[in-house]
């Protein structure tokens, strides 16, 4: 198991601008963290490619791995055109991702107002085969590309399954994200051990959930059923990570874990405190 943060944890400072990315490498390596997952939130390597060379440089000199790079997509669009310039959008960040040296990549696959089961099997070949296409593409890179079970359309776990069965490649995966099953109502616990066997990278997050008729005041945000919920730091919400991390080692996943903090403290300190508890959690169960 390899312990490391995603950039995305540290966000907040990026954007208020008290930390640089490349900062946020050596902040990662300093709280002893072996990897950094790559998220491009505030820039875009199209446009500064030099950045690229850049993390590498940077994560080399710290002596951390660049693990994963994360980004958006959604295949559900409007028009045929739009369509196969999504495709080769996600394509061309492969490229990026093999520029950084990554073998891992998640890129999301579909959002929708329209939640439901029914309009997700309709929705399902078109996603699938973009996925498909865009692995097959990844594969000359070695590079394994994976789904999030996150943003409610594509978030339970038997629609994750259902992707990557319908993708049918060996090199595409899910992005695990212990916490994020809580935003459609799904019992993490359960949810993990079902998904377990299908990833490649497991995302490390914790969430403070209250019912629905306790408005809990600003700051939260409701899941698909109407439940209030809050990012926490991993280990002080309301997941049982004990037993979801129990989980994780038990089923012999030996990869890279990933801090997700996006919780309403200091950025700094809340993906500390996780990180910290994480490992300790680890060695517990």
């Amino acid at each position: 198991m390899k312990l490391g943060v995603s950039s995305y944890s540290l966000y907040q400072a990026m954007q208020s601008g008290s930390m640089t990315l490349l900062e946020v490498i050596d902040w990662v390596a300093g709280i002893g963290g072996e990897h950094i997952e790559i998220v491009p939130l505030g820039f875009d390597f199209g446009e500064t490619p030099e950045l690229i060379e850049q993390i590498r440089e940077r994560a080399a000199k710290a002596g951390i791995s660049i693990s994963n790079y994360a980004i958006g997509a959604n295949f559900i669009v409007d028009s045929e055109e739009a369509y196969a310039a999504e495709i080769a959008r996600v394509k061309r960040e492969v490229d990026h991702a093999h520029s950084l040296g990554v073998k891992l990549m998640r890129h999301d696959v579909a959002s929708r107002p329209d939640t439901s089961v029914v309009r997700f099997q309709e929705d399902l070949p078109r996603i699938a085969d973009a996925c498909r296409e865009i692995a097959d593409y990844a594969a000359q890179y070695g590079i394994t590309t994976s789904l999030e079970n996150h943003g409610y359309y594509v978030q339970a776990s038997d629609r994750v399954q259902a992707v990557i069965h319908a993708v049918d490649r060996p090199n595409y995966k899910t992005t695990l994200d212990i916490g994020n099953f809580v935003c459609v109502d799904e019992n993490p616990v359960v949810a993990v051990k079902k998904n377990i066997g299908y990833a490649s990278m497991v995302h490390i997050k914790d969430f403070y959930v209250r019912p629905e008729n306790l408005n809990p005041g600003a700051g939260w945000f409701r899941s698909a059923g109407g439940q209030y919920l809050r990012g926490a730091i991993a280990g002080q919400g309301d997941l049982d990570l004990w037993e979801i991390l129990r989980i994780v080692k038990a089923s012999g996943y030996d990869g890279y874990l990933s801090i997700e903090y996006e919780g309403m403290e200091d950025c700094r300190q809340g993906t500390r405190i996780a990180f910290d508890n994480v490992r300790r959690i680890w060695d517990e169960v």
